[in-house]
């Protein structure tokens, strides 16, 4: 059996394939939390504790419908990419990767500001199923120009981050020296040569750089400067009354990412923003906050059945996803698996893991007795 693949029948599988094909650096940057990691756990936590009230003698043969109209699109299914910074931090071209394994399977593909592709090539990548996330940052200048680039380029949804307004204190980053660029010490190239597939991928492709700020940073900008760009959008100067500005000036759908606070959700709603999402930036951001699932619910017992709510934050599998919409979600967003699957199968990885995804929870709703996704 030797040169053969070890399937990979789960998330988790992909994610052990994961930290054993990439550098410890790139893979605590990608499966870390803030703080101890207590928040990362409570996500995990919440889902564990979720049950079914599985019904039986329902017919549930043949083809089952797993597709979702959220903000004015039926998606293929229910779930979709969450934005994430830095993801060719997993593996060299992953926003790409990603973005066309999303286009491919009519999957939503949120692009992130701080991506390792720009903006307007994921929107080439994906141009039936991609978003932009925008971080407001200090800058009112680049944050603005940003906002004219996702129009130019054809986006119609605004996924905007409220969850930011400094840094998150992640540990193992901070342990393992991790920040851009990379600083080759003793300890990061002995890590480097023992994953000599990342490095060798890497040094091909070139160092992973905040690739939507690189005309701000000015010709022949390194990737120190655009790092201190990047670091610049973490700013604390998003307020209502910014988002306002913002909502009267982006002519399509607004999404607000990062809510967690039945209150929050409601003033958004009156704000005019189209849906709020549900997250806890994945337990990155803050290690004492809810875990998303519970705060999803209380979100959708604020603002009732009708208004669209999505969710991130600790959806590891297909059984997860579905308990997500059973808890209210009109739609789901997972970020780690995908770079898990990135990381372990290279640009192969992302449509594996949609797939892995969605035999599981079309097994979910069978065993539920469910022929169809629940509804909000």
């Amino acid at each position: 059996m030797r040169g053969r693949r070890a399937p990979m029948v789960s998330v988790d599988d992909l994610r052990l394939a994961a930290r054993r094909r990439v550098p410890r650096f790139a893979f605590d940057y990608v499966d870390g939390g803030a703080g101890a990691e207590d928040g990362l756990s409570r996500n995990r936590a919440a889902f564990r504790k979720a049950i079914f009230s599985p019904r039986v003698l329902v017919n549930t043969e043949g083809a089952l419908d797993t597709g979702r109209n959220f903000l004015g699109r039926r998606w293929s299914l229910p779930f979709g990419v969450a934005p994430m910074g830095l993801a060719g931090m997993a593996w060299p071209g992953a926003d790409i990767a990603l973005a066309r394994a999303a286009q491919a399977a009519g999957v939503l593909y949120v692009a992130a500001t701080p991506a390792t592709a720009t903006l307007e090539s994921l929107r080439t990548a994906a141009p039936d199923s991609a978003w932009f996330q925008l971080y407001v940052g200090k800058s009112a200048e680049i944050t603005d120009d940003l906002l004219a680039r996702a129009r130019a380029a054809g986006y119609d949804t605004l996924v905007v981050t409220a969850d930011v307004p400094r840094p998150g204190k992640r540990r193992r980053d901070l342990r393992n020296g991790f920040a851009l660029p990379l600083c080759m010490g003793p300890r990061m190239l002995a890590d480097l040569a023992l994953h000599p597939a990342w490095a060798l991928a890497t040094l091909r492709a070139g160092a992973p750089r905040f690739a939507n700020f690189q005309q701000y940073a000015g010709a022949g900008a390194g990737a120190r400067s655009l790092a201190e760009l990047m670091a610049g959008q973490s700013s604390g100067r998003l307020d209502w009354a910014l988002l306002a500005r913002i909502r009267a000036g982006w002519p399509g759908r607004l999404v607000l990412k990062g809510v967690l606070a039945p209150d929050d959700a409601l003033r958004a709603a009156e704000a005019g923003v189209d849906a709020v999402q549900v997250s806890n930036h994945g337990g990155r951001q803050l290690d004492g906050a809810p875990a998303a699932l519970d705060a999803l619910r209380a979100v959708r017992k604020a603002v009732g059945p009708g208004y669209p709510v999505a969710m991130d934050s600790g959806v590891r599998s297909g059984e997860d996803i579905l308990k997500a919409l059973d808890a209210g979600a009109d739609f789901v967003f997972l970020g780690r698996p995908f770079l898990y699957a990135v990381a372990a199968r290279g640009d192969a990885g992302a449509a594996e893991v949609v797939g892995l995804l969605h035999a599981e929870l079309v097994q979910a709703l069978a065993q539920t007795g469910r022929a169809a996704l629940p509804e909000a």
